[in-house]
């Protein structure tokens, strides 16, 4: 059974750091690529960044150099670590399977993580 579960996530102050994971189970974790989107409130779901199977980020440049995106192999989890964030970050975090990073679908989703964003 695929299954994605982020976590991490949290209320920060604006200008804060957080690290989401995005623990993932039931397929072979090198063969996917592995993409963060999020939803702000009354907005439609975006996506943040991307990591193929091998490591190559895809989707980062719009986002001010703010977000970073890794994989952890050996534990089969990948992170998005957030600086600098903003009011505007506040949103519901998701991981998604995908076969590339250019695939027009994501495959699995995780379930979400909450980011809060205010002082």
């Amino acid at each position: 059974q695929v299954q994605l579960v982020e976590s991490g996530g949290g209320l920060v102050q604006p200008g804060g750091s957080l690290k989401l994971s995005c623990a993932a189970s039931g397929f072979v974790f090198t063969d996917y690529a592995i993409g963060w989107f999020r939803q702000a409130p009354g907005k439609e779901r975006e996506r943040v960044s991307c990591s193929s199977s091998n490591g190559e980020t895809y989707w980062s440049d719009s986002k001010e150099g703010r977000f970073t995106i890794s994989r952890d192999y050996a534990t089969n989890t990948t992170f998005l670590q957030i600086n600098d964030l903003k009011p505007e970050d506040t949103g519901i975090y998701y991981c998604a399977q995908r076969y590339f990073c250019s695939s027009p679908v994501s495959l699995t989703w995780g379930q979400g993580i909450q980011v809060t964003v205010s002082s």
